[in-house]
């Protein structure tokens, strides 16, 4: 070997040492430390694998000292630098790994953190995976932030039957580890795939707040090139966690990822700059025509929050609404309610909403396209012996109505705020809704939208119910225009008939003409008409606030209709009359207290299938209120007992799967014990009697039946009864200072 080579190795450990020593002031001469580290070498390149060595000796020597490694091997690794020296794949990166393998099993701190900052490659992997379950929070964090590094190298056919791949191992990290800032590790170094794409999302739901912010902010904002890389229901997922989620951080999170997807203002063409195609194009991505609509609606609000300045350009022209979409009728009545909302006439104004009879027109023009394939429905259910076909033309009839119905619905919705002082234009609304709720074929989900506009335009409750019951008796006729023989044209006004007409509806009987026989056929389109009718009794019912008393047209209804349907034996039937009669009692108190018997024996005696709706134990304020109202009757043996009878069907085993009634009965009984002391009371007084029909009917259960064990009773009557626990407690024992 020539002297000056010789000279040169030996200078090499010297050399290293000195700009290891130089990179520990600054980072600013790393970079071009980089390159200096070598030249010594370089310097040596006569006899190459002695030089190779010596570099390795003398960098290796200074690995207990800093931490410039990491950075070094990564760029060696990106430019080259070793192969250029000398010549070949050498084994330097090897080497370093093993020399770093025992590390991992060291038990010193420092040591540990340092080994976890590296860039590490495949031959650490198991060495990574072990470090995972250390109980340094720091260290598993570094340890995943390496491992992601491996993810793109591996092959899972390399792995061992069963074995789990490291994206597998780092998904169940994301999920399962209790610190939260290895679970952000995770979740900021693993790939969004298909394959983690599904506990990514899962992670918006995380309890660290931190977490389900960047999942918005920087994972699906920056890894995310298109929504339609997501599913709908991904989609909905995301927005509705985002949005609704507790943490204003996280809903500004989710809204500026939301905004960020809306299309490329490069696409908007029209007269509104093309920002309202961009927002139907936007609402595409969603399902507005099911149930999740509202998702889609969450969506638009929080652009509109996001960029306040695009409503300001909404121009609605008159092709608009003759080519309405489900999209564009959702982003309309979005639109609309947000101005009546936010008090911003001006921009609706501007927006060229059309006037009360020009819209009537519009939901004219939607009715009689939701028509069209309802007519269809029929004509191929009665050419098809009375059954509907199973085919790809039925399911894409289907998908018409649908579409048709959101849209019509949507219109109804706007319908609903808009300015009745044109005369002329709410008597056509009238007269549209009118027509649309005595058709027998309309959507159950429009009738309520139907009614909401009727309460809007009429001029008392009198009137709904007088349209309704006139409506009901259209239905019921065998033949329509024998329902309206003998009225006076002058009182059959459209849209506000005089009150005293009322008199001559009541002596029209709402029972049909009775026929010796009706067929099968007959029977069941009877059945499916009187059904419709209790629809629409429900649905004005739950508008109405006055008392029974006062509207007597309720009388034939309830003697006609509702008491009769009570009384059938088919469930649907049942379900229906007893809803009906409920809505009846909250509005009437005598019948409120003379029915309650009835209700609970439905309970107890009718089969599993029909339930009481909320629409009666749900109101239990409203009951609650009747019964404190009556101070004569509270106090009587009839009210005790259906109290008990309330206690017992709360806690019975009959009721155990009947979560909707026993949900009621939970919200009921604390809201009326802690609404006074004498409530309080009154539960008292009935304690000693409940608490041993308890205990009766636990010993009495049959096997595989549950029951609440006595003590639970009695504590849960003692928590009702807490006198501490009553709202206006201090008003009956003042303090005295």
């Amino acid at each position: 070997m020539a002297v000056g080579s010789q000279m040169a190795l030996e200078d090499v450990r010297e050399s290293v040492a000195t700009i290891f020593d130089q990179v520990q002031a600054s980072l600013a001469n790393h970079r071009k430390n980089y390159g200096g580290i070598t030249q010594p070498a370089k310097n040596g390149t006569a006899v190459r694998l002695v030089g190779e060595k010596a570099f390795g000796d003398a960098f290796i020597d200074m690995m207990n000292r800093v931490l410039f490694v990491g950075a070094y091997v990564k760029y060696v690794n990106e430019k080259g630098e070793l192969f250029v020296l000398f010549g070949r794949e050498t084994g330097f990166i090897s080497r370093l790994l093993k020399w770093l393998s025992p590390g991992f099993v060291a038990k010193t701190r420092s040591f540990d953190t340092m080994i976890s900052h590296l860039d590490v490659y495949s031959i650490l992997r198991d060495n990574l995976i072990e470090r995972l379950g250390d109980r340094e929070s720091l260290i598993r964090a570094h340890a995943v932030i390496a491992l992601s590094k491996l993810i793109g190298s591996e092959d899972p056919s390399e792995l061992e039957e069963g074995e789990k791949t490291i994206l597998e191992i780092l998904l169940d990290v994301v999920c399962y580890d209790t610190a939260p800032e290895v679970r952000r590790a995770a979740l900021l170094n693993i790939p969004l795939t298909p394959i983690s794409l599904e506990t990514i999302l899962s992670r918006t739901r995380d309890t660290d707040t931190l977490i389900r912010r960047l999942v918005f902010a920087v994972v699906l904002q920056a890894k995310l090139s298109h929504p339609k890389q997501l599913s709908v229901a991904q989609r909905e997922q995301i927005v509705k966690d985002g949005l609704g989620d507790r943490e204003p951080v996280v809903r500004v999170a989710a809204g500026k990822m939301v905004a960020k997807d809306e299309p490329s203002e490069e696409t908007w063409v029209g007269d509104d700059g093309g920002v309202m195609k961009g927002l139907i194009k936007f609402l595409s991505l969603f399902d507005v025509v099911g149930p999740t609509q509202i998702v889609a609606v969450d969506a638009i609000m929080s652009i509109f929050v996001t960029r306040p300045d695009l409503p300001q350009v909404f121009s609605f022209s008159d092709a608009f609404w003759k080519e309405l979409s489900p999209e564009s009728a959702v982003l309309a009545r979005v639109f609309v309610e947000d101005c009546i909302e936010s008090h911003n006439e001006a921009r609706l104004e501007n927006a060229s909403l059309p006037v009360v009879t020009a819209f009537a027109f519009y939901i004219q023009e939607a009715y009689n396209a939701l028509l069209e394939p309802l007519q269809d429905l029929e004509n191929a259910r009665f050419l098809n012996g009375g059954e509907i076909p199973d085919d790809e033309e039925s399911e894409k009839r289907d998908e018409d109505i649908a579409k048709q119905e959101v849209v019509l619905g949507e219109l109804l919705r706007i319908a609903l705020r808009l300015d009745y002082m044109d005369e002329i234009g709410r008597r056509k609304v009238f007269s549209v809704v009118k027509d649309m709720l005595a058709h027998p074929e309309l959507p159950t989900s429009l009738i309520e939208r139907c009614l909401d506009i009727l309460k809007v335009i009429l001029p008392s409750e009198r009137e709904l119910i007088r349209v309704v019951v006139e409506i009901v008796i259209e239905l019921r006729e065998d033949n329509g225009e024998e329902a309206l023989e003998g009225l006076d044209p002058a009182e059959m006004d459209d849209s506000r008939s005089d009150i005293t007409s009322t008199r001559k509806d009541r002596d029209r009987s709402l029972r049909r003409n009775k026929q010796t026989e009706l067929t099968p056929e007959q029977k069941a389109q009877a059945d499916l008409v009187d059904q419709r009718c209790l629809t629409l009794c429900i649905g004005m019912l739950e508008r109405v606030d006055g008392s029974f008393e006062d509207n007597s047209t309720l009388e034939g209804i309830l003697s006609d209709l509702i008491i009769p349907s009570v009384k059938r034996k088919e469930l649907v039937m049942r379900e229906k009359g007893l809803i009906s009669l409920g809505l009846c009692c909250l509005i009437a108190k005598n019948m409120a207290l003379n029915s309650f018997q009835l209700f609970l024996s439905q309970v107890q005696n009718a089969p599993e299938s029909l339930k009481l709706r909320q629409e009666f134990f749900g109101r239990s304020e409203d009951v609650v209120s009747h019964m404190r109202s009556n101070a004569g009757i509270d106090e009587s043996d009839a009210v005790q007992a259906v109290l008990t009878s309330l206690v017992l069907v709360y806690v019975s085993a009959s009721t155990a799967d009947n979560q909707e009634l026993r949900q009621c009965l939970s919200y009921f009984f604390p809201v009326y014990c802690y609404s006074s002391p004498a409530n309080q009371a009154r539960i008292q007084s009935i304690f000693i009697r409940a608490f041993d029909l308890v205990t009766q009917a636990r010993d009495e259960l049959e096997e595989g039946q549950t029951m609440i064990a006595p003590y639970q009773f009695g504590l849960l009557l003692v928590d009702w009864t807490d006198p501490q626990k009553a709202a206006d407690v201090y008003a009956h024992f003042p303090l005295q200072i």
